[in-house]
């Protein structure tokens, strides 16, 4: 192999990587750690069963969605309007009003990382975080500066996690068997679990970095079936590892702060070390989610609206200054929070929907034969997450309109 196919090889498998990475730190955000602390309180070492299925159902939604974009060589608003025209131009606008919404509470996130770190005022951490965020878009190698960026504070976060989930001493016997043997189900938890890691724009972010990266095509299915799964088990080893750090610290008997219940677990498992390391995995899981929520939002974009496509990164760039604006100066407003929430709640049955009825029209994929036993993955998973869905817009709307 000569040096330019080992450059091309080099290239190849750190976008392969730098997706799965992208894919993991975009779920892992602020909510992601509220979310598993929360859960682990309520269910204790019975979440762990939660998490087990979740992960079953998170690789089933990744490998079909993955795959199709990856066979057609086309992102999921161009799939999805090719199944119906104009269901990817409303899966484009749910997806990029969402990714707004919930960039404003990543850098929120961020801020309040740094004023953790450093003491300094949140809406100073927002700002010095989304200068950082541009700088990586700003790079002439955004793709790979954003490829390494995510690898490392992914990295970062998962280590820092495991030192607080050895300290905090929980009960594993007591997981390995609730693992398997749940003291209850709790099916609506597990939904939401899947939904808060592969929901809204998360599942589409890794396939839409492969396609940047040239890797597309029946002859690269294996490797980007490799990736999507390895970018689920990045997440759920860092949600298994919150889970760990939490249960450790409420099975001895201590209450999480409901105002910021992560930050209490770490602070009660190791000290005020312990709360300085919240603050840098906080900090770590923010700006790595508002530049995955930038990226794929405008991706959604981009096929759709010719400029946006000629400039693709000083959109990304005015998506992430919008949002810290919007955070320094109105806070987080109520209103567009609650409007993103019912589209969110429907991007993932809508998108993984269309990619599953696209993997049967030769029109996208050709003579591509879909696995049948993924497609039955991917309608439960609509099915449950479409329940959800429906659900949680209704109760959206009510509090819209009320």
């Amino acid at each position: 192999m000569d040096a330019n196919e080992k450059d091309k090889r080099r290239r190849k498998l750190s976008a392969m990587s730098g997706a799965a990475f992208i894919m993991a730190t975009s779920a892992i955000g602020p909510g992601f750690l509220t979310q598993t602390s929360v859960f682990t309180e309520q269910l204790l070492a019975s979440f762990a069963f939660v998490i087990l299925i979740s992960v079953i159902l998170d690789i089933g939604v990744q490998i079909n969605i993955w795959r199709i974009i990856a066979v057609s060589a086309k992102r999921g608003q161009d799939i999805a309007n090719m199944v119906l025209p104009g269901l990817g131009y409303f899966l484009a606008f749910a997806v990029a009003l969402g990714g707004l919404a919930f960039n404003i509470g990543n850098i929120g996130g961020a801020g309040l990382g740094i004023n953790v770190l450093f003491g300094i005022d949140a809406r100073i951490g927002a700002c010095i975080t989304a200068v950082m965020a541009i700088a990586v878009f700003l790079s002439k190698e955004a793709g790979i500066a954003m490829d390494k960026l995510t690898r490392y504070l992914g990295a970062a976060m998962i280590l820092l996690t495991l030192y607080v989930a050895f300290i905090s001493k929980p009960p594993l016997g007591e997981v390995a068997l609730r693992t398997f043997v749940p003291e209850n189900i709790d099916f609506f938890t597990i939904i939401t679990i899947v939904g808060g890691t592969v929901g809204g724009y998360i599942t589409f972010a890794g396939g839409h970095r492969l396609l940047d990266a040239g890797i597309a095509g029946k002859e690269n299915l294996s490797e980007v079936t490799k990736s999507s799964v390895f970018g689920i088990i990045i997440a759920s080893i860092m949600r298994v590892l919150i889970f760990l750090a939490v249960l450790g610290v409420v099975s001895k008997g201590f209450s999480l702060d409901p105002s910021n219940p992560a930050a209490s677990a770490f602070q009660h498992a190791a000290g005020t070390l312990g709360y300085k390391f919240f603050g840098l995995v906080l900090w770590a899981a923010s700006i790595t989610s508002v530049i995955g929520s930038a990226y794929t939002s405008v991706s959604f974009l981009r096929t759709l609206f010719r400029k946006v496509e000629q400039n693709h990164s000083s959109f990304i760039i005015g998506f992430i200054i919008i949002s810290t604006i919007i955070f320094t100066f109105i806070g987080k407003p109520v209103k567009l929070l609650i409007l993103a929430g019912a589209f969110n709640a429907l991007i993932l049955p809508i998108g993984l929907g269309a990619v599953l009825f696209a993997a049967y029209k030769k029109s996208i994929v050709g003579d591509y034969k879909h696995p049948f036993f993924l497609t039955v993955f991917g309608v439960i998973v609509v099915l449950l997450t479409a329940y959800l869905g429906v659900t949680t817009f209704v109760q959206e709307l009510q509090k819209l309109f009320s």
